[in-house]
């Protein structure tokens, strides 16, 4: 038996809600994934930044316009923005074109997030390819970070805190991420290699 009236309307309005919720949380992880503040969101997407805080908070119901240029602005689709948590299968995949690309300043380095987006705020996992020359420069993570980086192809070159280090194909280097650092291909090679940030790791005196 449906339900009529009020009850109708108490409905509507809950699944509504349950849908913003999941909105929020989404855009949220997506915002983070691309280390894309408030500000700059709301200049890639054209919606205003107190509406964005307002909808990762669950304050409004933003309208399909607003649901479409984020979308647009995190490079997914409308139905990834809006696919709920609840009942997402244990398997999930994700095609290559359907990855989401980060790129260095000078455009030689490009890193496909292949993390999964559920634990961007504590483990950011990325597919890496440096052109020769490449250059990405980071900032500073939360204290106590370390990040991984396992050299399948070529030669990079990871400067942090002063010290300079160089991985060839097999190699690993840790270091800490809390303070700026640079990976550069300094080979006459593309280079391709993993990337993994711990984030929110124990403090390191």
């Amino acid at each position: 038996m449906g339900v009529e009236g009020r009850d109708k309307a108490k409905a509507l309005e809950a699944g509504a809600s349950a849908l913003s919720g999941q909105l929020g949380r989404t855009v949220q992880r997506l915002r983070k994934a691309y280390n894309l503040s408030l500000s700059d969101l709301s200049e890639q997407s054209g919606v205003a930044k107190s509406i964005i805080s307002q909808i990762e908070r669950n304050e409004t119901n933003p309208t399909l316009a607003t649901i479409w240029r984020l979308a647009q602005a995190l490079d997914v689709s409308i139905d990834k923005v809006l696919q709920g948590a609840e009942d997402e299968p244990f398997v999930e995949k994700t095609a290559r074109a359907e990855m989401p690309m980060l790129v260095s300043d000078d455009g030689r380095c490009r890193l496909a997030i292949i993390g999964w987006i559920k634990t961007v705020d504590w483990l950011q996992w990325y597919d890496m390819h440096a052109e020769p020359g490449g250059v990405l420069e980071s900032d500073a993570h939360q204290r106590g970070s370390i990040e991984c980086l396992s050299v399948l192809d070529g030669e990079l070159e990871v400067s942090v805190g002063g010290r300079l280090e160089r991985a060839r194909a097999g190699d690993t280097l840790r270091y800490r991420c809390d303070r700026p650092h640079v990976i550069r291909n300094t080979g006459t090679a593309p280079a391709h290699a993993t990337m993994v940030c711990i984030l929110k790791a124990a403090v390191m005196d």
